[in-house]
């Protein structure tokens, strides 16, 4: 028997237990209209790649000390010219967010005809510099150097839609004809002048745009087919008629350092010495130089044996999060330039991180391409900031979007700390100029 007014002692427990199988229930609904909110792409594009690009900064820093101090270099040295491109990279970032669809599609053909003359001066005797094996360099001065062919992915990405969206517009893209030219021969125009230098890596990223652009514009299995049928013969073509290349296809999955595979042994030693949680930040053994470049195309496995599991998986989560994001940008629009420039922008990132996060993994042949927006490498940054900027651009632009932004404005200006400063400034401006 219990005293008057008080419940029994197992009467709360089924009372509650329905009420957090209820909430349970609930919570995919609830994530999904969090998703579906008009701002959502907008901010998963800016907090994803903020965080990439500072935890990068971070794993820059402790991945290349020891590359600078065996090169008589301070400690810092790679650290602070990474710290000079996001400043740069990050104006670019903010430029491309504010800038209209229309002056991004002005830019599409002097960044093409830019980026041409560039990888054509590459080619040049005296211009342009091999590095690791590949001449696709060119001095500006310094230390410093630039890759023509990194800004060549952007001007393929903002070319090819303006290209595609302005045939779209009068209806050509069902013909094939119109459909390929001249986007194919631009294409292959580019990938020439990159194989030049024999650059591989570079080459399958921008097929990879090319892929995925025709894929958005509606292109039939026949054809789509067809194109890659022949883009996969030239690449086995590419790969036969090279000893190096054949190295490297020979290198996956390989367990023998010694078997000419040195690198991608030793870049999984250096993620199966990590662990769940890693040795800690700087405490790599693999980069006191038995792990080839490990501050630029093999960053990832410094951050598998120095962060562990948790922080290599919490950077695919970042980049998933990031595709993710650039697919509902392109599905949502309305626009044709901007849903081509956007599944552009995000074929572009995420095959990158593929083929290099691939690479470490020894699942793919090493393609020497760096991880966006996380690898040490100026003229691989500057581009894809700039790339982040347009997605934040159209992210920004859809109508749901442009009305919650002015409805937050409206808000900002009209809330209550921003009235009381009005009233008080009103009120001081009405007191008598003697009193204090």
């Amino acid at each position: 028997m219990t005293a008057h007014g008080s419940t029994p002692r197992g009467a709360a427990g089924p009372a509650r237990a329905p009420s957090a199988l209820r909430g349970a229930a609930r919570l995919p609904g609830r994530l999904r209209a969090a998703w579906d909110r008009p701002l959502t792409a907008y901010y998963v594009i800016l907090g994803a790649s903020l965080l990439i690009t500072v935890l990068g900064l971070v794993m820059v820093y402790s991945a290349s000390m020891i590359q600078a101090l065996r090169y008589g270099l301070p400690s810092t040295y790679y650290f602070r010219k990474q710290l000079l491109a996001v400043a740069i990279g990050s104006a670019l970032l903010y430029t491309a967010a504010r800038m209209p669809v229309r002056v991004h599609r002005a830019l599409a053909y002097p960044l093409l005809l830019g980026s041409v003359f560039l990888m054509c001066l590459v080619q040049v005797p005296g211009i342009g510099e091999s590095v690791g094996g590949n001449t696709n360099w060119i001095s500006i001065g310094g230390p410093f150097q630039l890759q023509p062919s990194e800004f060549g992915k952007l001007a393929l990405v903002l070319w090819g839609a303006d290209l595609l969206a302005r045939k779209g517009d009068r209806g050509l893209l069902v013909q094939w004809k119109h459909l390929l030219v001249p986007l194919i021969p631009v294409t292959v125009l580019l990938l020439g002048l990159i194989m030049l230098g024999g650059d591989m890596g570079t080459t399958m990223i921008l097929t990879a745009i090319l892929f995925g652009m025709l894929w958005l514009a509606g292109a039939p299995t026949r054809l789509f087919a067809g194109v890659l049928g022949g883009a996969g013969a030239l690449a086995g073509l590419a790969i036969v008629t090279s000893p190096n290349r054949m190295d490297r296809l020979h290198c996956i999955a390989a367990s023998d350092p010694d078997n000419g595979c040195w690198q991608a042994v030793h870049g999984i030693y250096a993620l199966a010495s990590g662990g769940w949680f890693g040795s800690g930040l700087g405490a790599s053994v693999e980069k006191w130089g038995e792990l080839p470049e490990p501050h630029t195309d093999f960053i990832f496995a410094v951050t598998g044996e120095e962060l562990g599991l948790a922080g290599t998986l919490s950077v695919l989560a970042l980049f998933a999060a990031l595709g993710y994001a650039g697919i509902r940008v392109a599905g949502r629009t309305e626009d044709p330039f901007v849903r081509f420039a956007a599944g552009g922008v995000t074929t572009w990132i995420t095959a990158q991180a593929v083929i290099n996060i691939g690479a470490v993994l020894g699942l793919l042949p090493i393609a020497g391409v760096p991880l966006p927006l996380f690898s040490y490498g100026g003229s691989a940054l500057l581009p894809t900031m700039f790339a982040i900027g347009l997605l934040i651009s159209f992210a920004r632009s859809e109508p749901a979007a442009r009305a919650a932004l002015a409805v937050r404005g409206r808000n900002g200006r009209n809330s209550p700390s921003r009235a009381m400063t009005r009233t008080m400034r009103r009120y001081v401006s009405r007191r008598p100029s003697g009193e204090r």
